[in-house]
């Protein structure tokens, strides 16, 4: 079984491919004829011409040989094709393996919405999302096949991004296909908004937006690290827009309440971004700052042990009505009573910090 709890991460997408089921009759194969195109990807054609089918998949099916132009296999995703070229798939886009990683189980989560495309949950703390070394059961997705048994036929059981264990909030799951496919495209065009409520020790400023490249740090592989100027195989791109919504302090410490926006989902992305800032999150257990002993003491002090963390606003567009929705719950009991004794007040209020007319919709 993959380790794929150890990528957790705060919203973090799933852009690979999705696995095939049963091939389909040779017949009934996808053909193609390309229309309006010159010098164009192939992926990026097949993509258009397949809207239903992940970019992902498309590539891996490239890449095993299961895609002819003009009568010769092509296993090249930057292969240019152009009008009048014919595309032939040799299998259909198709689920090849075992599609619930662990059994179904009771796991309870608290479900805020579902309709028959969608569902949108609440996770708490504690609740690892993905079975994985470690972890390989008492998972949200057991509980996803437990409480939603015909997620069996989807992949992932219709997870499309992650948070980390102890973070809490908002994660919207596909019921079909066809929605987990368009989710993912959402999440890679950025018209998923996701907003973050952090609880920091130091004082944030008003606003500001935090652009470095996120990778595995070279001596603990375990931990992520900010890399400035990199970007490729050693980090990837990552960028979080950032309003403090208010300023406290606990035996002379500086905190601050910052709402994070984030417009890539890159493993611990909030924590790693906020701590590069000299902003660690109160009770990360992993990333303390340059002033570690402060962030125990506070962390002793205020008996938190988790980081103060919470997904608190979601929105997207609806996969089959092409409707904008949006959602917003409080953080769990724990992280209020911290919000309380910091005199941050009142933490229930439902408008997100971000107005539309001054940032952007993401």
């Amino acid at each position: 079984m993959r380790d794929l709890a150890a990528d957790e991460k705060e919203c973090g997408d799933y852009t690979e491919g999705f696995p095939a089921d049963d091939a389909a009759d040779d017949e009934n194969l996808p053909s193609f004829t390309v229309e309006g195109v010159w010098g164009e990807r192939l992926d990026k054609v097949l993509a258009g011409l397949m809207p239903d089918v992940s970019r992902a998949r498309l590539q891996k099916l490239i890449e095993s040989g299961s895609v002819e132009v003009n009568g010769v296999v092509c296993e090249k995703v930057r292969a240019k094709v152009a009008e009048g070229d014919e595309i032939q798939l040799l299998e259909e886009p198709r689920l090849d393996e075992a599609l619930a990683f662990t059994p179904q189980e009771d796991v309870e989560f608290e479900t805020v919405y579902e309709d028959d495309t969608i569902i949108v949950i609440n996770k708490p703390a504690g609740l690892v999302v993905h079975p994985g070394a470690g972890n390989p059961d008492g998972t949200l997705l057991n509980g996803l096949l437990w409480h939603y048994p015909e997620l069996k036929e989807v992949p992932r059981a219709g997870i499309v991004h992650r948070l980390d264990r102890d973070t809490t909030g908002l994660m919207v799951v596909a019921r079909t296909l066809a929605a987990q496919t368009n989710l993912v495209r959402q999440l890679q065009e950025r018209t998923v908004k996701r907003e973050y409520w952090a609880i920091t020790i130091g004082t944030a400023a008003p606003e500001f937006t935090v652009e470095v490249p996120i990778g595995r740090d070279p001596r603990n592989r375990t931990r992520m690290k900010g890399f400035p100027g990199s970007t490729g195989v050693r980090a990837k791109y990552a960028r979080t827009r950032a309003r403090t919504v208010g300023w406290s302090e606990f035996e002379g410490i500086p905190v601050s309440w910052v709402a994070c926006r984030l417009d890539t989902g890159r493993t611990h992305q909030i924590r790693v971004h906020l701590t590069g800032e000299d902003l660690p999150l109160v009770g990360d257990q992993v990333y303390r700052g340059r002033a570690p002993g402060i962030a125990v003491k506070m962390e002793n002090a205020l008996d938190f042990h988790r980081q103060a963390l919470h997904a608190s606003r979601l929105g997207l567009i609806h996969p089959k009505t092409g409707e904008t929705m949006e959602w917003f719950v409080p953080p769990e009991d724990d992280m209020i009573e911290l919000m309380n004794e910091l005199y941050f007040g009142p933490w229930d209020r439902p408008v997100t910090v971000f107005e539309r007319d001054i940032l952007p919709q993401i």
